[in-house]
């Protein structure tokens, strides 16, 4: 398996996984629509949870902006309600995130093997963790290093007028954008797990990888300058490398090979 190229892995992956044991259409739109209720469910609860600590929350969001002196100004009268329901939905949605991907898992794992639905403790906490740690990044070191920069250096000499809209999109594009692209190890996770591709092909195309990191980090990093970019770039470099040793352990080839070993 391992001449064979990503295309055909795909393919080879597919048809070994079509021998499973499977349901029919109407049971997996049945499954489907029970795990979106569930997800729902948890959601609406997460977005309540949010909605009775809004204001720590709001507290939390604005530090960035508070610690250089600054506060975020109304331009219409929607705006703090607004800033509420923002505040109130990213915040149910994160606290609700774990339930929801473990409906995610519950939906997927009719399709896997019984020995790779060991992986889902794992697959939970790593998740989780990831997307806390690349939104930590963000809130501790990019945030505050983009209000001084953008507001106290380069603004310096105009008048600040910071909007709760415009700080809103900016303060959870960064946050979100981050902790989505510090799940990197995940998606090379469920590559190799289901044998599309492995460490070895990882490792071959770690000059395109880099490159897409740098592009990525070019686009979402909030200044433009070479040592801001590389900063955002850099911990995702590290994920990376990273991810190729998880794919290297949980590719099926490896896992067979450690099984006729230990026989």
């Amino acid at each position: 398996m391992d001449d064979l190229d990503p295309i055909d892995r795909a393919r080879k992956a597919i048809t070994d996984r079509a021998e499973l044991p499977g349901m029919s259409l109407m049971e997996h739109l049945d499954e489907l629509r029970k795990r979106l209720l569930h997800s729902v469910a948890w959601i609406a609860a997460g977005v309540a949870v949010a909605y009775l600590f809004r204001v720590p929350l709001i507290n939390y969001i604005q530090r960035p902006l508070t610690d250089i002196g600054l506060t975020m100004t109304m331009t219409h009268p929607t705006d703090a309600l607004d800033f509420w329901i923002y505040t109130s939905v990213f915040g149910g949605l994160i606290l609700a995130s774990p339930f929801v991907l473990f409906q995610l898992w519950l939906f997927i794992s009719p399709g896997m093997y019984a020995n790779e639905k060991k992986y889902v403790v794992p697959f939970m906490g790593t998740t989780v963790g990831l997307f806390l740690t690349g939104a930590w990044f963000g809130y501790r070191w990019v945030l505050p290093g983009a209000m001084v920069v953008l507001i106290q250096d380069i603004g310096k000499n105009f008048t600040h007028m910071i909007t709760i809209d415009d700080y809103t999109h900016f303060f959870f594009s960064v946050i979100l954008g981050l902790g989505i692209c510090f799940e990197l190890p995940v998606l090379m996770f469920f590559l190799a797990l289901f044998g599309i591709a492995d460490g070895k092909f990882f490792l071959r195309q770690y000059r395109y990888a880099i490159l897409i990191i740098f592009l990525i980090s070019a686009i979402i990093c909030p200044l433009q300058d070479p040592i801001s970019m590389c900063l955002f770039a850099s911990p995702m470099l590290v994920l990376y490398f990273f991810g190729v040793g998880v794919a290297f352990y949980v590719h099926p080839a490896r896992r067979k090979a450690k099984d006729k070993a230990a026989a």
